[in-house]
């Protein structure tokens, strides 16, 4: 995992990475943007219907930052798998050119399904989430680590497909990573996106390191 990481790294000035970072940082930015001015005017007209009049536009930020901590995740990793393919391929091409010789083309159609079922799974299951966190929340520490661990759970299987997919030929053949790895390579992920400013990065940084965890283990179950 930590030497994934590290090439990771060190591939990030990659003229094709640098591009798909300048794209999808500023897709993701917008988006979120657009999505949270929209809640915090909901959250606003709400607690206006509801009667509350003092502290009601602190009350709307303070709920559309929490929000925003959460939509980053599911937006940046929704909109990276649209140029999923640019980072795989870089990494591929530096370190793996055989796999990126064999791989397939994946059209817009699928990798829009693609996007948007990592999504709605990324969302269902933290909703499904936020009852056991309230519950927790009085611990302090407890709301955090469950939203911590499902979420550590979703990037690593999306992360894992965004590589896996341009390989998989047989639909029926088995994920090249087992849970505990696809729940490491989401937990790193899952860390660095709590990071100011390194979380910019994270989703980039999670892709390029799952191209070379994918890449390891299926050479391993070849030989």
């Amino acid at each position: 995992m930590l030497s994934a990481f590290t090439l990771a790294i060190k591939q990030l000035g990659d003229p094709a990475v640098l591009r798909v970072l300048a794209k999808s940082l500023v897709l993701t930015l917008l988006i979120v943007a657009l999505l949270g001015t929209g809640l915090w005017w909901l959250a606003e007209r709400g607690l206006a219907w509801a009667g509350l009049t003092e502290g009601r536009g602190l009350i709307a930020l303070l709920g559309v930052v929490i929000a925003g901590w959460l939509l980053w995740r599911i937006v940046a990793l929704a909109v990276l798998q649209f140029f999923a393919d640019e980072v795989v391929e870089a990494v591929e091409a530096r370190h793996y050119p055989d796999a990126l010789c064999a791989a397939r083309k994946l059209d817009r159609r699928e990798e829009l399904a693609v996007g948007l079922r990592g999504a709605v799974r990324a969302l269902g299951w933290n909703l499904a989430a936020l009852p056991v966190a309230l519950v927790l929340l009085v611990t302090g520490v407890g709301a955090p680590l469950v939203f911590f661990l499902v979420n550590a759970v979703l990037l690593g299987r999306e992360l894992q497909d965004m590589v896996w997919l341009r390989h998989r030929h047989d639909p029926a053949a088995p994920a090249p990573l087992g849970g505990l790895s696809r729940a490491l390579l989401g937990g790193a992920v899952a860390g660095l996106l709590t990071v100011p400013f390194v979380n910019l990065l994270a989703p980039l940084l999670g892709a390029a390191a799952a191209t070379h965890l994918v890449h390891r283990a299926r050479a391993s179950h070849a030989v």
